[in-house]
């Protein structure tokens, strides 16, 4: 694998895109490296029992080295488990693991992990351990400020506290607490009140330690204000809806000279070779082509090609043609 992008903060990336499910496949990851060459990537959550027991390691854990810098999101509760994860992880070329313990879906919760295990900080403490002594990945964590009525300032800093002593480089902090009965994972994305200021608070208490604010960052105005609190940023939905709405933002954190605007046409062109490896191993072009939706947006004739390429890239035998086409018609419209 190629070598990683170098971080900043003693280990802090300064912008990352979130781990998210359904939407950060390799394909999506791939298109947004087209738009960020500095930004950290995240796989979607992998379960560590999964990963133990399955035969299909590439289909769960490979990537295009143009990927780099990208971290493997992990779930599970099992400290051994979570020790295999973090070795495959380094075995795979990864450059970091981070353990999910925000995920508050019914069927995460059922396997014992997720923001579940917010409420066991010693036992996140024995998982983030074992993952460090079985790597020499950068181990993090991605949490929530609290869960139901475990939901003090004082218990977050104790968690926090806790799993640093353990070994943890970095804490995405997801400024939502989440409520693990009576919402279901959409909701606990947009009911419960962001608190950022919970977390700069912890921030000051803490300085030492490297926090990232993740919810409520929309552009990069809003992540540029975040950094001058917080040591990154981290961007989710608005990241996967609004593509190229980051086409500036290694400019403006890590101060890269500014490029000429990214046009979406540029980006599905620098897609094509991607997709025609995935569809020379048998992958389907609408495996891609869900993602390439979201690039067109705000302009005259913007809904009628999402719905042809739509249309046209879920056929089963769509093949690169479909792709080379929809590039030329955004080529021919100046986009």
């Amino acid at each position: 694998m190629d070598a990683p992008c170098s971080s900043d903060n003693d280990g802090a990336y300064r912008f990352s895109v979130a781990p998210m499910l359904d939407c950060t496949d390799r394909h999506f990851r791939v298109l947004m490296r087209q738009i960020s060459r500095r930004a950290l990537l995240y796989t979607e959550m992998v379960v560590a029992k999964a990963l133990h027991h399955s035969n299909r390691l590439p289909r769960l854990l490979d990537f295009d080295p143009i990927e780099h810098p990208i971290a493997l999101q992990i779930g599970g509760d099992d400290p051994k488990l979570l020790a295999e994860a973090a070795k495959l992880a380094e075995e795979w070329g990864y450059d970091e693991i981070n353990l999910n313990v925000g995920c508050p879906s019914p069927r995460v919760q059922a396997g014992n992990f997720g923001a579940c295990l917010m409420a066991q900080p010693d036992l996140v403490a024995r998982c983030i351990e074992a993952m460090c002594n079985a790597s020499t990945l950068p181990v993090t964590v991605k949490h929530r400020i609290g869960i139901d009525d475990l939901d003090s300032d004082a218990l977050l800093l104790a968690f926090v506290d806790r799993v640093a002593h353990a070994g943890a480089q970095r804490f995405a902090i997801h400024a939502r607490k989440a409520w693990l009965e009576g919402l279901d994972p959409k909701q606990n994305r947009t009911i419960p009140p962001l608190q950022p200021e919970r977390v700069a608070s912890l921030k000051q208490q803490r300085p030492e330690l490297i926090i990232e604010l993740n919810g409520g960052l929309d552009t990069p105005k809003d992540c540029i204000e975040a950094l001058k609190t917080f040591d990154g940023a981290m961007v989710g939905r608005s990241a996967y809806t609004h593509p190229l709405r980051w086409q500036k933002i290694d400019a403006l954190i890590y101060g890269e000279p500014a490029h000429s605007t990214i046009k979406a046409s540029d980006v599905l062109n620098d897609l094509l070779p991607h997709a025609e490896s995935h569809l020379r191993r048998g992958g389907r072009l609408w495996d891609l082509c869900r993602h390439l939706i979201q690039l067109v947006e705000g302009v005259p004739g913007a809904r009628i090609w999402r719905r042809d390429l739509g249309i046209k890239a879920q056929k089963t035998k769509a093949d690169l043609s479909v792709l080379i086409k929809a590039t030329e018609q955004l080529k021919a419209a100046g986009l």
